[in-house]
């Protein structure tokens, strides 16, 4: 007994000591290190005046871009939920040497901002398959399917048939415009698959995936419709490489690793049918960075970019030698895509950000944000705001947040400066709601100073155990820049943003206002002529 009692004390002793100098350690770098926030933030003549540089700003978007718009770019943040965003902020900041929390996005500088509200038909928290549905096809859905109306049952092949929703992708190719999909997930994979399939199982990636019920009524899986729906579609790349060849045929790049190897049950080898479909139109596969980046764009016309089996790694994994980051496939896109004088729609999915928060690694998580926002900002630099409407958002959020009463300048993944008033137990800011980074240690909360919690893969502490972390369920940003961008304001249903951007581009069923304002536009230029000459006749006279 006088053991055990000797024990604990000694225990709470030790807990006392490491609080102590997580306690002092806080104040020391505090009161020793630099400051918490610059000097100039001391004076209001500097808030001030960045505040009157703001609203001069703000003034002269009260001119509207009402041209119409020749290139529509989606770029998509899969989960990537409000805190998500500011703490990949502050993340980006940080990677510079700035503390961080004022440090500008290149989302954040678009002008228009507004909510977009999330949950399937179905499901007040939503899945990927259903929200893609939304911002890709105008309707709501329900969760798992995508491409399908919400009379469409999860699952059930015979609810297909006549259900079936095209998608804003398809519009812009109907309409003469080049199409992409790029995705750092497989490109047959909720998000993109949206944009090409119709399928009421978000998981019938190939027919080895799909029930031999449904194969037989006749559906089709994911990767062959990728193919077959909507022929040529100009630029593809992802991964998800194994769903396109025959069943155990081994993998160019893991020749070794049987889980990498093809699963297609029906033989088709679609990698090398479209090869043979766009052999003589300048159609490019590629499967690594090299042969990506080997490529001159003015000479291609198709290209399919199959990076990995499943998945693209995540970006701090990433292999930079061989594997192409998220800002260079963009980069070669849009250089393909703008080609066409009718314009081009891309979708472009940070798709491992949700990937980072179900498994509870907020760090990988993040730098995919930070990536994503790299990306936008090549993007920006290879089109013009003139004509060109680029929208930027998410299909859910994440029950990942940040708190505890940090320091300014505090490492987005570091401990809060404080201990818990309950178990006495040092804290990270970073916390899920539920996840797999619950964890009892000798029957109490995990000492989370005795691991290396900045790890790439630290799981951070959830309050409720699960294997994998939940979506959240509020409302997502939408952020908007170019021709029309300030309808998306307010706060809106999901399914309203590709009605937004097809009306910019005047494609899919808004078309009527387009020949009227082309019109105008073509009577305003001829009177502007005519008068010009007028002038000129009278000059000379």
């Amino acid at each position: 007994m006088l053991w055990a009692f000797k024990t604990h004390s000694h225990r709470d002793n030790t807990m006392k000591v490491a609080v102590l100098l997580i306690i002092c350690s806080a104040l020391i770098s505090g009161s020793l290190g630099k400051p918490l926030f610059p000097e100039r933030e001391k004076d209001p003549k500097f808030w001030n005046t960045w505040a009157q540089k703001t609203l001069k700003n703000a003034l002269t978007l009260q001119d509207l871009n009402k041209k119409q718009a020749k290139n529509l770019i989606l770029f998509l943040g899969d989960g990537m939920g409000i805190p998500t965003v500011t703490a990949a902020r502050i993340l980006k900041g940080q990677l510079s040497g700035q503390s961080g929390e004022e440090t500008v996005l290149e989302m954040d500088k678009f002008p228009f901002l507004s909510l977009a509200k999330t949950y399937n038909t179905n499901a007040q928290v939503p899945d990927s398959a259903g929200t893609a549905t939304a911002y890709l096809c105008g309707v709501k859905a329900n969760e798992g399917t995508v491409g399908v109306s919400a009379a469409a049952v999860r699952s059930q092949c015979n609810t297909t048939e006549g259900n079936e929703v095209t998608s804003i992708l398809k519009w812009a190719k109907d309409a003469g415009k080049s199409v992409g999909i790029v995705t750092t997930t497989r490109v047959n994979h909720a998000t993109p698959s949206a944009s090409y399939a119709h399928s009421v199982d978000r998981d019938w990636y190939s027919d080895n995936e799909m029930p031999s019920e449904a194969l037989q009524a006749g559906c089709k899986d994911i990767a062959r419709q990728l193919f077959e729906n909507i022929p040529n579609i100009d630029v593809i790349m992802g991964g998800g490489r194994k769903y396109m060849f025959p069943k155990n045929q081994s993998d160019i790049e893991y020749p070794n690793v049987a889980k990498h190897s093809g699963t297609r049950k029906d033989s088709r080898n679609l990698v090398q049918q479209w090869i043979d479909q766009t052999q003589n139109k300048k159609g490019h596969y590629v499967w690594n960075k090299n042969q990506l980046l080997s490529l001159n764009p003015t000479n291609v016309e198709y290209l399919l970019g199959l990076f990995e089996p499943g998945d693209l790694m995540y970006d701090l994994e990433r292999n930079t030698e061989t594997d192409p980051s998220l800002t260079e496939m963009v980069d070669v896109a849009i250089k393909i895509l703008r080609k066409n004088p009718n314009g081009f729609y891309l979708l472009v999915e940070g798709g491992r950000i949700d990937h980072g928060h179900h498994e509870g690694k907020a760090k990988q998580a993040l730098h995919e944000a930070v990536e994503m926002d790299r990306a936008i900002g090549r993007a920006d630099l290879l089109t013009s705001v003139h004509d060109t409407m680029t929208v930027v958002t998410a299909d859910h959020s994440h029950v990942f947040n940040f708190g505890g009463y940090t320091t300014r300048g505090n490492t987005i993944f570091g401990l809060a400066p404080m201990v818990s008033d309950i178990d006495q137990k040092p804290f990270t800011a970073i916390l899920y709601g539920n996840g797999p980074g619950f964890k009892i240690v000798n029957g109490a909360r995990e000492n989370v100073s005795t691991i290396d919690y900045q790890d790439n893969n630290y799981q951070a502490q959830s309050a409720v155990p699960l294997n994998m972390e939940t979506h959240g369920g509020e409302d997502v940003a939408v952020f908007a820049k170019g021709p029309l961008a300030h309808l998306l304001h307010g706060v809106n249903e999901q399914n309203y943003i590709p009605h937004v951007m097809a009306y910019a581009a005047c494609i899919g069923q808004n078309r009527d206002h387009c020949s009227g304002k082309n019109k105008a536009g073509h009577l305003h230029s001829t009177f502007a002529s005519v008068v010009s000459l007028l002038t000129i006749g009278r000059l000379i006279c």
